[in-house]
């Protein structure tokens, strides 16, 4: 027996509005920084939805600009399902383009590493399959929004 190639698929894409940045100051191994979740959208096949004005990213920036992520948030589909996610990363490039996203500059996201774990909870019977599954998120960062491309790991 061999064991299985790892693949993955395509699922669905979040667009995240995001708010100002809330400083919670330098906490000796990093800032703490909290972005306020507005809204957004979710789309894909079969995944048509709205982001809930709830919810933050809880962020740590590291001296050397690497940014653990950890955000909560919630969204609901046409549906009717809502569906909980808690998305768990990381965010690391080169200084100064790290400086132009603090700053609110467009930075091509191809030049940062930006890629996150999204875990789903939802009681709809039609989404459970997202609890039975790991998925890998890729991120970009825009001035006024995140944008996640979500993937099935097969």
């Amino acid at each position: 027996m061999t064991v299985p190639m790892l693949a993955t698929k395509y699922v669905f894409s979040l667009k995240i509005t995001i708010g100002a940045p809330i400083i919670a100051g330098d906490l000796g191994h990093g800032v703490r920084r909290i972005i306020p979740i507005l809204g957004g959208s979710v789309s894909g096949e079969g995944f048509n939805g709205t982001i809930y004005p709830v919810g933050a990213d809880f962020q740590t920036i590291r001296p050397d600009g690497f940014t653990e992520v950890e955000a909560k948030y919630a969204f609901a589909l046409d549906d009717g399902a809502v569906i909980y996610i808690e998305n768990v990363g990381v965010r690391f490039g080169p200084k100064d383009l790290l400086d132009r996203i603090a700053r609110g500059e467009i930075v091509d996201p191809s030049l940062i590493y930006f890629r996150s774990v999204p875990r789903f909870e939802t009681g709809h019977p039609n989404y459970r399959w997202l609890m039975e599954s790991l998925f890998v998120g890729v991120g970009a960062r825009h001035p006024d929004r995140v944008e996640i491309q979500v993937h099935q790991v097969m």
